[in-house]
């Protein structure tokens, strides 16, 4: 469908139908449809512009700034992709999500500009997420790249400030098989004259390069600022302006103490447009949580939900198990497992096998999900078939591992957003039997 329907849809649900249906393909590289119709739109971005783009992490980024700015007072608006349950999580005004009324007419704004351009829904979505942006009293803006960086919907936007969080291998089929391949892609969300973070202990040449080639003055993790963890519940952070003690985060893993050492970063850096008090800034990121971040869903026994779906989030799923392990007297750690075909599911569950003891498998609901077949095999050259369990549905993978589990065991459903989302639309009593 390439022209403007007659009569615009009413709700969400019939907006999100249509957008559907706008593009025959999901993902579509290249900035020019997005900024044309960016243009008509008279997009202004008349605000603080943080980008926040990598691999893994940009999520906890997102959310550890926009609780921050909330807690210093300020108006904020947060863009972030894909939601788990409800479209409207991906926008969000002062961690509040969008107003149905809003994002139809932000739709219906979108749908009009663009006359014969088609857009994939992502970009409708992003422009209809930047629209209504506009329409409210905003200081600031948080923008979560979608994929990769340079080619992506987001990157119409000047950012005053860029993060990437890390470069590992994922969406390979868009972005390149290399990590210098899929650095020179992220580095593209910087801009010369802005704040250009990177996250990365150890990026990729290409990314170096390509932030030199934009005359970007990178600043980088463990060269212009670092965090030092002294222990489960404690870090320091160290850059050019003074250290900091930083308190217990409610964020699950190491790899979120360097998340918060970018977050650092980039709100000192704006501290001239955005001043934010100390205290405030130790306090919004001791309590930002995040959906599906290795989030407890309940206790005795564990369920934890984590969207690790690559093998950059599937090494730090493994350091938080291993950690678990460490704690536990008794008790097994058991996998509530599935993947999308297009992801690297054999390399995660290399990395993996060795922590779980136990494996509940069952496909997606998704036209990209894996076979339940495919996930077999790939868990068959490293786990025995003793403890490889199949089934029809992942609520029904789910309630037989909680049925069967004890007191002491941790239930770990992970392998992509589709399999967190699956179990939060549950409620306990259709699983917890």
């Amino acid at each position: 469908m390439s022209s403007v329907i007659s009569e615009l849809p009413q709700t969400v649900e019939a907006w999100l139908g249509y957008i559907e249906s706008l593009h025959p393909k999901s993902i579509e590289m290249g900035l020019d449809r997005v900024q044309t119709v960016a243009n008509r739109l008279q997009l202004q971005f008349p605000f603080t512009v943080i980008t926040v783009g990598g691999t893994n992490g940009k999520g906890s980024t997102c959310a550890m700034l926009e609780r921050i700015y909330g807690a210093a007072g300020y108006q904020v608006g947060c863009y972030t992709s894909p939601h788990l349950v409800h479209y409207q999580e991906r926008v969000r005004f002062n961690q509040q999500v969008i107003a149905d009324a809003l994002l139809c007419e932000a739709f219906s704004a979108v749908e009009q500009a663009r006359g014969d351009i088609t857009l994939t829904y992502f970009e409708m979505g992003t422009l209809a997420a930047l629209w209504a942006f506009e329409q409210q009293p905003l200081d600031v803006v948080i923008l979560e790249v979608g994929l990769g960086g340079r080619l992506d919907a987001v990157n119409i936007v000047d950012a005053d400030c860029a993060i990437v969080t890390n470069v590992d291998l994922d969406h390979m089929e868009f972005l390149g098989n290399t990590r210098e391949l899929i650095g020179y892609e992220k580095a593209g969300i910087y801009r010369q004259q802005q704040v250009a973070i990177c996250g990365d202990a150890s990026p990729p040449d290409a990314l170096l390069a390509h932030a030199e080639a934009l005359g970007v003055q990178l600043k980088r993790f463990g060269v212009d600022y670092q965090i030092e963890i002294l222990g489960s519940q404690h870090a320091r952070y160290q850059d050019a302006a003074g250290e900091l003690d930083i308190g217990t985060l409610r964020l699950f893993g190491d790899y979120q103490w360097n998340n918060a050492a970018s977050v650092i970063f980039a709100v000192r850096a704006l501290e001239a447009v955005l001043p934010v008090a100390e205290p405030q800034l130790l306090y919004a990121l001791t309590v930002t949580e995040v959906t599906g971040r290795f989030q407890y869903l309940q206790q005795s026994p564990d369920v934890i939900l984590d969207v690790a779906h690559n093998p950059h989030a599937a090494r730090a799923l493994r350091e938080n198990l291993l950690r678990l392990r460490a704690d536990l007297s008794h008790g097994q750690v058991i996998a509530v497992f599935s993947m999308l075909s297009d992801k690297d599911i054999a390399s995660v569950v290399e990395i993996l096998h060795s922590v779980m003891d136990v494996w509940h498998v069952a496909p997606i609901d998704h036209p990209r999900a894996a076979q339940l077949a495919y996930l077999q095999t790939c868990l068959s050259k490293n786990v025995s078939p003793d403890r490889i369990h199949q089934h029809a549905d992942l609520p029904t993978a789910l309630r037989t591992a909680y049925k069967n589990a004890a007191k002491n065991d941790k239930i770990i459903v992970f392998g992509s957003f589709f399999t967190v989302a699956a179990i939060l639309e549950l409620t306990p009593d259709q699983w917890a039997l």
